[in-house]
């Protein structure tokens, strides 16, 4: 079973309001994350939240996701990390590995989510990276022996460094789209 995490806790300081809740399609760019975790093969989802977590709490659907609140989302990106796999290890402790996703990459869809799982299967590779603009990085799918590693993480540390310290172990599968994410409204504009 694979777990999957979808990281909103940030502030959204370059955005200068929560990216978290803004439209996509009808929808918020949050809860269309939501939706392809959701139809993906992966379970549970876990939704880390921490800046805004009051105003986006409301939108999350019920008995769906599990919530978690980051008290130390200030710290910066490793401690919702931390946050997301204490919460899957308590939820689900035979996860045999967890996909981490954001909510500002508009093109993952459950499509690309299922490939990172069977991709795994395929290739034995203990990380499954999404690749795009000559890098790896997220929708990033790690087995559940990189779990210790990922709980080490401090301050605004991703887990991208993980993914390079065991390049060895590490598929990467194609996700041209990927370098599309939503950081500022310029970014959102041209969406």
């Amino acid at each position: 079973m694979t777990g999957l995490i979808i990281l909103a806790a940030g502030a959204s300081k370059r955005m200068g309001c929560p990216k978290q809740q803004l439209d996509y399609k009808g929808k918020t760019l949050l809860q269309h994350a939501i939706d392809m975790a959701i139809g993906s093969s992966c379970s549970p989802v876990i939704v880390v939240l921490g800046a805004h977590s009051m105003v986006i709490s409301p939108e999350i659907p019920g008995g769906r996701v599990s919530v978690v609140q980051n008290p130390n989302w200030e710290e910066g990106m490793a401690s919702s990390i931390r946050a997301g796999i204490t919460a899957l290890q308590e939820k689900a402790p035979q996860a045999t590995g967890v996909i981490f996703m954001v909510c500002d990459q508009p093109y993952v869809d459950t499509a690309h989510l299922n490939n990172l799982v069977r991709q795994k299967l395929d290739t034995g590779k203990g990380i499954i990276a999404s690749y795009y603009n000559d890098t790896m990085g997220v929708p990033v799918l790690f087995d559940k022996t990189f779990f210790r590693d990922l709980l080490t993480l401090q301050g605004e540390e991703g887990a991208k460094k993980i993914v390079y310290r065991y390049e060895q172990e590490v598929a990467a599968v194609p996700f041209p789209l990927g370098c599309i994410d939503i950081d500022t409204l310029d970014d959102y504009h041209s969406l």
